[in-house]
């Protein structure tokens, strides 16, 4: 094929068949299926363009062969992707749970690395205590309480029954070392924080299923994990 660039003809010009093929064999030709385009051009030479109707693809034979009009033939997802593909429209989906960005990569980032790794598994919970920190306050008019680190971790708990009350820590309390428990005697009843399997101590004494009183009405007392399963009452508390 000669190549020709863009030729301009003139009105009443005669053209030559070199002409007039060099300009079609430079134009993209349409056929309906690769078979077609082999019988139509047997020897085809590089540079020319065709376009194939049973798979809408265009291609431009290379030298070689005739190829995709472009560099890329596939598109592979990597890591923390999936999708991709080898033509047409391609897509490609991001796995967040699989990505993880270095606090290095982070340009206006001021905390470090140690310090992000404090909100590690951080929920909404935290956000609606900071918004509603009145949420961390429980008025209980009940006799009896389990204490458990999903309802009470962190909380004040006022009772106000009339009655005698007992309050339980057992070993399925299990809350974090350093937890704390704030607890109002605001009911006329009496209050009894008692042990079941589960260590406290205080006012000189150690129990794994003794109990302690918690003064007369309006007093209050703190309950502390200080390790796995051992608690401290700390508080005007007496020993039953």
């Amino acid at each position: 094929m000669t190549y020709q660039g863009r030729k301009v003809f003139t009105a009443g010009q005669v053209l030559a068949a070199s002409d007039v093929n060099s300009t079609v064999d430079q134009t993209v030709m349409v056929f309906a299926d690769s078979a077609a385009r082999t019988t139509a051009i047997a020897s085809p030479t590089e540079g020319m363009a065709s376009y194939l109707l049973d798979t809408s693809a265009f291609e431009i034979y290379n030298g070689a062969a005739w190829a995709g009009g472009g560099d890329i033939t596939s598109v592979v997802a990597g890591t923390a992707l999936t999708g991709g593909g080898t033509g047409g429209d391609v897509t490609l989906n991001v796995d967040l749970s699989a990505v993880t960005i270095p606090a290095s990569q982070i340009s206006d980032l001021t905390a470090t690395a140690t310090e992000l790794n404090f909100v590690d598994g951080v929920t909404s919970a935290i956000q609606t205590q900071i918004d509603n920190p009145l949420a961390s306050f429980i008025t209980d008019a009940t006799t009896a309480r389990n204490i458990t680190a999903a309802a009470d971790s962190g909380k004040t708990i006022r009772f106000t029954s009339g009655s005698a009350t007992i309050v339980t820590v057992n070993g399925s309390s299990d809350l974090a070392v350093g937890a704390r428990v704030d607890i109002i005697a605001d009911g006329a009843g009496e209050l009894t924080v008692t042990a079941s399997g589960a260590t406290i101590k205080a006012a000189e004494v150690s129990t794994t299923s003794g109990s302690f009183t918690i003064g007369a009405q309006y007093s209050a007392a703190t309950l502390l994990c200080v390790a796995t399963d051992e608690y401290r009452l700390i508080g005007n508390v007496a020993a039953v």
